[in-house]
């Protein structure tokens, strides 16, 4: 279990505990799950008494319409944690898709881990739960910059202002997004097929420079997003 616990290390969900209170509170009350590409962790209406941390592979949370289409809220990898926005809840009923991207590795904990006073001693306990709020806020300051890309009327302004708010995160103009192609046009709510074209356009107008998922803003990120998050 080196790998889990290099990965638990590293997650947010336990930062500063120590490796011993990892090894001795934390791993053994792990259960490892192996996954294919496209299983499906959580499915709408799922009732979810769990949380894991993703040890191999990535996530995708989306919501899936009844014509098929998909809307790419997140993609989740290596060190974070899934179903904490959930247990807290008062039905603990999902909204949302959680499908493998890949073959997926996730170490899975009962909920009890962070509900019941007990489970953990209480300095630890009280160390993740402050984890747990940060973590938490800054999903909902995701949330809330979504809605301010999506609220974009045109193709290029969403664009534009999902890749300032990624340069300014990040305080580069040159940045990798944690997305490929269909999961960015996914998560932009656009066709793929229109996206590609119109970064080739962006690209020969001088606006931005891209291989990839990597990106370079030239002269397109001129609008500040007030993109903050910890």
């Amino acid at each position: 279990m080196k790998e889990a616990m290099a990965v638990l290390e590293r997650c947010r969900l336990f930062r500063g505990l120590s490796q011993r209170a990892l090894e001795r509170d934390v791993l053994p009350r792990g259960k490892l799950w192996a996954l294919e590409k496209q299983a499906v962790l959580i499915a709408p209406g799922d009732r979810v008494d769990w949380f894991s941390v993703i040890l191999r592979g990535r996530t995708q949370i989306s919501q899936i319409f009844s014509d098929g289409t998909n809307s790419l809220m997140d993609a989740l990898g290596p060190g974070c944690s899934l179903g904490t926005d959930l247990i807290f809840t008062r039905s603990r009923r999902s909204p949302y898709y959680a499908i493998a991207a890949g073959e997926l590795q996730v170490l899975q904990f009962s909920g009890t881990l962070l509900l019941e006073p007990g489970a953990l001693p209480e300095a630890e306990r009280l160390a993740v739960w402050r984890n747990l709020l940060a973590e938490l806020s800054d999903g909902n300051l995701r949330k809330h910059y979504r809605l301010a890309i999506l609220a974009q009327r045109g193709l290029r302004d969403r664009v534009l202002v999902y890749l300032t708010m990624q340069a300014e995160r990040r305080g580069t103009q040159t940045f990798r997004i944690p997305f490929s192609r269909e999961e960015l046009a996914a998560f932009l709510c656009v066709n793929r097929s229109a996206l590609s074209h119109e970064l080739s356009r962006m690209e020969a107008e001088g606006l931005i420079r891209f291989r990839k998922n990597e990106f370079t803003l030239l002269s397109a990120g001129k609008r500040r997003s007030t993109w903050s998050e910890t």
